[in-house]
């Protein structure tokens, strides 16, 4: 991915020179997964968990702040989120005014080290990336990039653009009113059913990743080859199935809340094939 040296996103907010640490976890609601879900959903996925946080009311233990000074690496992570969120503005900018006749309002994206606060409860590397809809904003913190590639092996640097792709989709979602419409659906359902409509979720934010990809190669310019298979890659990497394995766990198709790796693949590569929202429509199909 060429992003050395190109514009970079004003929608950033570096909390990174303030590190966090102390009490204050997130409180988890009636979700009904057990804490290595959590953990396996949480951690490796890093995808909205706003559904299963309880209330949106935040940490409440005490949080101390310090100051520290951030590596060259942490600086040059830092800059390719911007350059990355910069992409997806655009991106999704023409999207919206080319498809549907209206302004796109771009997210807030967060970086931060070891821990922060947010509407939806503390945002920490128990968390991974997620989005919030309480403030609209995507809460990142780039070590989950060395995550990514060694313990999930999940490398390059699109590998990483996926992701931050993915939560922005969230974004779009939530700019469309579809998030809202599903997580009351979702608050009012069983378990079984809750976790169906997150599976649907999560595959349309993997197509709506898709149709950046391939915008972002049409009008940006900035894929290079290789870039695809990196992305693709990642999806396997974090499907429900891989990451229950990876658990020591037998995966269990009821409990998925992203879907699996193949399914995320498909997802990813009909968006990317498309590059049209309508494709994305995985609330009417039956085949995911």
């Amino acid at each position: 991915m060429q992003w050395r040296g190109r514009r970079g996103s004003r929608n950033i907010e570096d909390r990174r020179g303030q590190r966090r640490a102390g009490g204050g976890a997130i409180r988890l609601g009636g979700g009904g997964l057990g804490v290595v879900a959590i953990v396996v959903v949480a951690y490796f996925l890093g995808i909205d968990l706003t559904p299963l946080l309880d209330g949106g009311s935040g940490g409440s233990g005490q949080v101390v702040t310090q100051s520290g000074e951030l590596s060259d690496r942490e600086k040059a992570m830092g800059d390719f989120v911007s350059v990355t969120l910069a992409d997806t503005e655009e991106v999704w900018q023409g999207v919206f005014q080319s498809d549907l006749g209206r302004q796109y309002d771009p997210a807030v994206l967060v970086l931060y080290s070891g821990i922060t606060q947010s509407p939806c409860g503390n945002a920490s590397g128990a968390t991974g990336p997620f989005y919030c809809p309480g403030d609209q904003k995507v809460y990142l913190d780039t070590a989950f990039f060395d995550t990514l590639s060694q313990q999930l092996g999940a490398r390059g640097d699109f590998a990483a653009a996926y992701v931050v792709a993915h939560e922005v989709a969230h974004h779009v979602q939530d700019e469309l009113g579809i998030l809202s419409k599903v997580n009351e659906v979702r608050a009012q359902s069983s378990e079984a059913q809750s976790n169906a409509l997150s599976v649907r979720i999560e595959l349309q934010a993997d197509c709506f990743s898709g149709i950046w990809a391939r915008r972002a190669e049409d009008q940006i310019g900035a894929i290079e080859p290789g870039d695809i298979s990196e992305a693709m890659n990642a999806a396997a990497q974090i499907g429900d199935d891989t990451l229950q394995r990876e658990a020591g766990r037998v995966p269990m198709p009821d409990s998925f809340t992203h879907g699996s790796s193949a399914q995320r693949q498909r997802w990813f590569e009909r968006g990317y094939q498309s590059g049209d929202l309508k494709q994305c429509d995985t609330f009417s199909t039956r085949n995911l």
